[in-house]
Order: structure tokens, then sequence, then C-alpha cells
């Protein structure tokens, strides 16, 4: 009898202590995860531009940069015109190195405490020929 009760204990510590592990995870989850998008440099017809060129996204999110067409590319934040007002900010953000080949590919994650706006950004090379985007931060 002793045996079955102390198989009971165990059992039942074993299921709260398994319910309060699962349960934490509803507690602490965050509200929604991060999500990762795709921006192509150089467009599918070999055009000067980011596809897409606009882009909304949250706080936590990623971007990544594919190389697709007319290389070189590279992504660059403008210093002057971004929501966090800061030239650090912004070369934080950036992938100066230039990539050479297709399919080549950088990331770019916002900190989840990223100023809600926009942040424009360019290709280097091309940016005289309006190789230049926007993404915009939701608050």
């Amino acid at each position: 009898m002793k045996s079955i009760a102390a198989t009971l204990r165990r059992f039942s510590l074993a299921v709260v202590t398994l319910f309060l592990v699962v349960s934490s995870f509803f507690v602490f989850a965050p509200g929604a995860s991060a999500e990762t998008y795709t921006v192509k440099l150089g467009n599918d017809k070999g055009m000067l531009a980011f596809e897409p060129s606009k882009l909304t996204i949250k706080p936590g999110d990623t971007i990544k940069w594919v190389n697709n067409k007319v290389p070189p590319h590279n992504v660059v934040f403008d210093t002057s015109k971004n929501a966090a007002k800061s030239a650090d900010f912004a070369k934080a953000l950036s992938h100066k190195k230039l990539m050479m080949n297709p399919g080549q590919s950088v990331e770019t994650t916002f900190p989840a405490d990223a100023p809600a706006g926009d942040y424009t950004f360019y290709c280097e090379p091309h940016r005289g020929a309006g190789m230049v985007g926007k993404i915009t931060i939701q608050g």
C-alpha cells in the first residue's frame, strides 16, 4: 500500500510540474512572432530597383536582402532619413559591402525597440539611377 501511495504522490508531482512548465510558455510567450521578409536587389526584369521598394514591418522583424539582377548591389540606410534620427542606427542597419553574385544575401533585423516611422535605404552604386526604397516600421 505504501508503494502505491508513494507512486501516486510522485505521479501527482510530475503532473503538477508538467502543468506549470507548459503553462509558463503561455505566460511568457510573445504576443506575435517576428517575421522575415525578402527584398530583391535588382528586380526580375533586370531593372535597377528593389523588389518590393516599399515595405511595412514591425519592430523585431528581419529583412533578407537577396542579390538578384544587375549586380553589384548593397544596402545603405540614409543617415538623415530615418525615424531614429541617428547616423549610428542607420549605419548599424546597413550592409555596405558590395554583393557581386546573384543569390548572395545579407539580413537586417530591426531591434524590438526601433522607433516607429520611415527608414529610407538605397544601393550605393545605383542610387543615382533611382535604386531607393523605404521601410515603414509600425508603432
